[in-house]
């Protein structure tokens, strides 16, 4: 019987080009698309008879691997891996791996786009058309204006990127600082960042046993104009914290594009509130950068069952 390779990335299919180069190494791909949180006794069964598993960002704990006896790897068919029990996986000898330099692109794309709209309140405008109205209020210009990027690895560095060719100045808080482009952007400590940006923007990894990055007492160090946009990880952001500055006018407004809870629960505060534009997690999700991606995790797959080292592992 060949390997089963479990696949819940929801843009893989059967019969595109991932599911033929699995075929093509012996592998039968099952799908089990990840459509929101599965029930406890879906969680438990997941990796029954899975020999590898191209996920999606659902978590994966160390319960749902203790019953995973015959699984050898894990690729993630994106970027982040906080989701998944790293200690754990590697407690069974299981491999995770992820899919790095396939989406940064599309995510500094959408990252500009939701500066865009929020500085041209254009989720407000096209609404109000739709409803029959015609406003005519003025926005705000990027060029001139201050883009603080938190965090500079692929898609922080494409951010800052574009926003440089828009005429922004690009201030970064990083723990490496990158001296080749230290003459089209500005290096500063976080509190730097935070307290000089007009668009906040968040590249960075969440952290181990910290709380939020973005908390009640960092909104209030914002300055009361400044939007804050998260592409990265819905853990980086109090919501509630959030919420009240964005109601009390602590800050003017918030692009977000992944959030704590997904999809976003209808008893959100983040719901009714003019002045954030919530997305559903599409900052990677191109035509190219899932091909890229798709592929890419499909290959770390392959690599492991061949007992190959895979290109990127995420646990050593």
């Amino acid at each position: 019987m060949a390997p089963r390779i479990l696949i819940t990335t929801d843009y893989l299919h059967e019969g595109d080009t991932v599911d033929q180069l699995l075929r093509d190494h012996g592998l039968e791909p099952v799908y089990s698309h990840s459509r929101g949180p599965r029930t406890p006794a879906e969680r438990r069964s997941l990796f029954d008879g899975i020999s590898g598993a191209i996920l999606a960002s659902e978590p994966v704990t160390a319960d749902m691997l203790a019953g995973a006896a015959s699984l050898k790897v894990i690729a993630r068919s994106g970027v982040g891996y906080d989701s998944i029990d790293i200690q754990a996986a590697a407690a069974q000898g299981i491999r995770v791996c992820n899919a790095p330099g396939t989406n940064h692109h599309s995510v500094a794309e959408l990252t500009i786009g939701l500066i865009i709209m929020a500085a041209r309140r254009l989720g407000e405008v096209t609404a109000a058309v739709r409803q029959g109205r015609w406003p005519r209020d003025a926005g705000h210009e990027l060029r001139g204006s201050t883009l603080g990027i938190i965090g500079y690895g692929p898609s922080g560095r494409a951010t800052a990127n574009l926003g440089t060719a828009l005429g922004m100045t690009v201030l970064v808080s990083t723990t490496h600082p990158d001296p080749d482009t230290s003459s089209t952007v500005r290096f500063a400590d976080f509190d730097t960042v935070i307290s000089e940006a007009d668009y906040l923007s968040l590249h960075t990894r969440a952290g181990q046993s910290m709380g939020p990055l973005i908390d009640a007492s960092r909104l209030q160090a914002m300055r009361s104009t400044a939007v804050l946009i998260n592409t990265a990880r819905g853990s980086l952001v109090d919501e509630e914290a959030l919420a009240k500055a964005l109601y009390d006018g602590t800050i003017a407004g918030a692009a977000l594009d992944v959030l704590e809870i997904e999809p976003l629960p209808a008893d959100s505060p983040l719901r009714g509130l003019d002045n954030v534009l919530i997305t559903s997690h599409l900052a990677g999700q191109t035509i190219q950068a899932r091909i890229r991606a798709g592929l890419a995790a499909a290959h770390a797959v392959i690599d492991v069952l061949e007992n190959r080292e895979p290109a990127h592992p995420v646990d050593r």
